[in-house]
């Protein structure tokens, strides 16, 4: 088997962490590029299991286009994780929101393009991009909402409506890494991810919602509940997304070009606190006091998506269903509560 150099942007976060420490643990050559503007905590930890020299890791911004094409120089695949993430925090400051998914995206680009070497270029869009879906029919039951018609989930052929200076940029750079297989014929894949959650996840209010509730309820913060509860979203552990990553790559003459969602879809559906609520509380073996808020923007009442595409062209699909996932990420909250 030969081995590839990979250059993780966003390394140092929770999906680079965990698709990091899969490449190690088979022996690939990793380059880790992060700002480590939000902690540090994940390089620390790859290093104690791995060892120091494991892997290269630059800190830098995406936002600096030489740095970024410096870096790129000799990969063979490039994961393209590095963003802001919050839908909230673009709102607050849509200009840095722009220049840190929009304008780092195409300097990802442009540095995979001019490395000469057409890398494969893996980008981790959202479901964001589809914004509210206003106009699909939705019906109401006791703990959730659901589709009337899409049954199957939300497909990539749903119209895209980019809702939110967050939905704006990461869609700006979801459709310049699809163009640029077609213009320049880099290989390139776009995944539109749902709600991931797993392990190395250090979840806050507006962000991870599945690790924040845990970590919330755990550490006994304060919790707030946005809209009615009953918000359905597909969540997807962080292992069954990076294997869809090694199936991108493995097959890149077919994926090349495309853009797959990547989620629990139907299969692995919850809504967020009148269902999870319970769940969580069933744990931890107590009542969990809530605070109630509105509806944020760009808040969908129900998204869960239709995988059927990533399960025909790449055979993947989710391996790791809802208990069982949620349960693995509570019981490494409980483990690890001194991280918090």
């Amino acid at each position: 088997m030969t081995h590839k150099h990979y250059l993780i942007t966003g390394g140092a976060g929770f999906i680079g962490s965990n698709y990091v420490q899969r490449l190690l643990q088979r022996g690939e050559r990793v380059t880790i590029y992060d700002n480590l503007s939000r902690t540090q905590r994940n390089v620390e930890w790859l290093r104690k299991e791995f060892g120091a020299d494991s892997f290269e890791l630059i800190q830098g911004d995406v936002r600096d286009a030489q740095k970024i094409s410096a870096a790129a120089k000799n990969a063979d695949v490039i994961a393209h994780l590095a963003g802001q993430v919050a839908v909230t925090t673009s709102v607050v400051n849509p200009r840095d929101d722009f220049e840190s998914n929009a304008l780092g995206t195409f300097n990802v680009l442009e540095a995979a393009r001019l490395s000469g070497k057409n890398p494969i270029v893996m980008y981790a869009s959202t479901n964001k991009v589809y914004g509210g879906m206003e106009e699909v029919e939705l019906y109401e039951e006791p703990t959730r909402w659901r589709y009337k018609d899409l049954t199957g989930g939300c497909p990539e052929t749903q119209p895209l409506d980019f809702h939110s200076p967050y939905g704006c940029s990461k869609g700006t750079g979801d459709q310049y890494v699809r163009d640029y297989a077609r213009i320049y014929d880099l290989p390139t894949v776009v995944f539109r991810q749902s709600c991931i959650y797993g392990p190395r996840q250090f979840g806050i209010e507006d962000q991870g919602w599945v690790a924040w509730f845990i970590i919330a309820a755990t550490m006994n913060r304060p919790l707030t509940i946005f809209g009615d509860g009953k918000q359905v979203r597909d969540i997807l552990h962080v292992g069954d997304l990076i294997q869809a990553y090694d199936l991108a790559i493995e097959k890149i003459d077919l994926a090349r070009g495309r853009v797959y969602n990547l989620g629990g879809g139907p299969d692995n559906v919850m809504s967020i606190w009148a269902e999870f609520g319970p769940k969580l509380e069933a744990m931890l073996g107590r009542k969990i006091e809530i605070g109630r808020g509105d509806w944020r923007p760009g808040d969908q009442k129900v998204f869960y998506a239709d995988v059927s595409k990533a399960q025909r062209e790449l055979g993947w699909s989710p391996q790791i269903g809802v208990d069982a996932g949620v349960r693995m990420l509570f019981d490494w909250v409980q483990e690890h509560q001194a991280l918090f």
